[in-house]
């Protein structure tokens, strides 16, 4: 099935959608956004519980990769090359899922959505003023990955201290984020969307600026 673009547009009139690299405050924009105006905040991963229930390797190969991994180094030894690849499969995947999901829960109120949907499809399925890019330098990014202290990255920590040459894992690991965060960044940039750089201590005026973008003010 072949949905037109015009079709998706009509029906995905009432979501804002912000992507962008990591480290850039997408999550905590989204959720300020959604609380000044009284939006529907739906952050990265949010319908995750229906995904991994109809989600198969036949049709899914990438988001499936947990359920057939070997092991957890096998997750952290990949090459940049092939973690990168991996990646992008994720988000073309969850392409569905989301737009369908989106259409269900924003037909009454608007909705925000930090999205890793791919720029190209975004473009297919949202006007200029409804997309937003955020973007921070992605080599810091990348060195700051391990800087949050949350579940999963404490998790991964964990599981490259149990590989046979920690160090080795981690430098590689560490190398397939910053490719991934590299050339995302690229892309990005030079996607013609409106894009919000990341600055210190700018949050308010970068709230501003989209809440602009977005029509909401």
């Amino acid at each position: 099935m072949n949905i037109k673009s015009n079709i998706l547009k009509h029906f995905l009139s009432n979501v804002l959608f912000i992507n962008g690299t990591a480290y850039a405050g997408k999550s905590t924009t989204c959720k300020r956004l959604a609380e000044k105006y009284n939006l529907i905040h739906c952050e990265e991963n949010y319908n995750s519980d229906v995904i991994f229930k109809v989600i198969n390797e036949i049709d899914q190969p990438n988001l499936s990769f947990f359920h057939t991994k070997k092991s957890w180094e096998e997750y952290l030894t990949r090459t940049p090359d092939v973690y990168e690849k991996w990646i992008d499969g994720n988000n073309k995947e969850l392409e569905g899922f989301e737009v369908l999901e989106l259409i269900r829960i924003s037909q009454h109120q608007k909705v925000i959505v930090d999205t890793n949907i791919p720029i190209e499809s975004l473009k297919e399925i949202a006007n200029y003023n409804q997309i937003a890019i955020m973007l921070t330098d992605p080599e810091e990014s990348s060195r700051r990955f391990f800087d949050r202290e949350d579940k999963e990255k404490k998790f991964l920590l964990e599981e490259i201290g149990k590989c046979k040459n920690p160090t080795e894992v981690y430098d590689n690991f560490i190398s397939a984020i910053a490719q991934v965060n590299r050339n995302q960044y690229n892309q990005f940039k030079n996607s013609g969307m409106f894009i919000v750089e990341r600055k210190e201590n700018a949050q308010e005026e970068t709230l501003e600026r989209l809440a602009k973008h977005f029509g909401l003010k």
